[in-house]
């Protein structure tokens, strides 16, 4: 296992690159400590692929280091890292039975014949492959060929770190809630520096102790899943962790308060006078439904509700600040206002946003 270190890292596909927007990675410094769960996060095409490809081997980066604990490895190939790596479709040997799938890295590696078999049935148990050991690969669906790239990814007990590429894509969704179970028993139980790229925010925040979310080439935010939902440090973030994300409204902010579609709340804390575009960020938790003006700060915000969409345990309001929209979320057993014209923010959840990026009070906050 191995700590691994981003040292001043970069990555342009072309040439000659000029300037910023020619980086597919942008400038990143950053330490994933050993035996840590990770995922990376973010859209397609923000760069989770290049950079995992990076920490593999597959691609020489252009810029800075790759280092596994002090040892510099940024030109070794793959094999010389010592990793295992599960790709988004499935890479089986398709002549070959499940059985010797999951005992090819370990034969490979010359371990005795009984603890092959023993660490093979051990794995196939995990993917529930037990019962397929002696089937050839050739005629299993894509699901059950993916589960076998899963185990041979996990086979090797002895790997500086196991890398994952979107490795559930074609998984049914049934399973993809007990392989992501069974990976995280996994790590627990060996320890393994395990790195998963996806853009499944449930898969990351269930998977990792820590996500790094990614947009547009960029690092935007790392951290626990319960710190990127409280404190998003970007509108990327703020957006697309949650279900539904953050609102994010246009505002004026003056201090300790924010002027929005004509109405005044309160901030926690005083934000000075921030410049260029001036959001405000609260997650529809946070928001409660008022009618008849009732309401902190001269009745919260003026609300236009516009449908109600009822999931189950909560309801989702959906409707407009002025023409912004905005979205709150409702207990299925809160009472349902009958005139809902108002939507009241709750003061210490209020995030101010300047050109994405999150500005904290003026005299500092709180840590929580």
């Amino acid at each position: 296992m191995a700590r691994i270190t981003l040292d001043a890292l970069a990555h342009s596909y072309l040439p000659a690159p000029r300037g910023e927007d020619d980086f597919a990675l942008k400038p990143m410094t950053m330490t994933w400590q050993d035996g840590g769960a990770y995922a990376l996060l973010g859209s397609s095409g923000c760069g989770k692929t290049t950079l995992l490809n990076i920490i593999s081997g597959l691609l020489v980066p252009s810029r800075g280091r790759v280092l596994f604990g002090d040892r510099d490895v940024t030109t070794l190939p793959t094999a010389a890292r010592n990793i295992a790596q599960v790709f988004q479709f499935p890479v089986v040997y398709d002549t070959m039975t499940v059985r010797d799938n999951l005992a090819f890295p370990l034969k490979n590696r010359g371990m005795p014949a009984a603890r092959i078999a023993a660490r093979v049935a051990e794995v196939a148990a995990m993917i529930g492959m037990a019962d397929a050991l002696d089937r050839r690969a050739r005629g299993l669906t894509a699901d059950a060929k993916q589960k076998i790239s899963l185990g041979r990814g996990m086979v090797r007990q002895d790997v500086n770190a196991i890398l994952f590429d979107e490795p559930l894509t074609v998984i049914d969704p049934h399973m993809k809630w007990e392989l992501r179970t069974q990976l995280k028993s996994l790590h627990r139980q060996f320890g393994h520096t395990m790195i998963y790229v996806t853009h499944d925010q449930t898969e990351a925040l269930t998977f990792a102790d820590q996500v790094v979310v990614m947009s547009e080439g960029r690092v935007v935010q790392a951290g626990t899943p319960q710190a990127l939902f409280d404190r998003p440090e970007h509108t990327f973030v703020g957006y697309f962790i949650g279900s539904p994300g953050m609102n994010l409204l246009d505002a004026e902010v003056r201090g300790d308060r924010a002027l929005i579609a004509g109405a005044q709340v309160a901030l926690p804390g005083d934000h000075g006078l921030p410049q260029g575009r001036v959001q405000i960020g609260i997650r529809p938790e946070f928001v409660t439904p008022a009618e008849g003006g009732r309401g902190e700060e001269g009745g919260g915000l003026p609300f236009r509700l516009e449908r109600v969409e009822d999931v189950g345990h909560h309801r989702i309001l959906r409707g407009r600040v002025g023409d912004q929209p905005l979205t709150m979320l409702l207990p299925e057993d809160h009472a349902l206002p009958a005139g809902i014209d108002r939507a009241v923010p709750a003061t210490a959840h209020l995030h101010v946003y300047a050109d994405d990026w999150r500005v904290p009070p003026v005299a500092g906050e709180r840590a929580d």
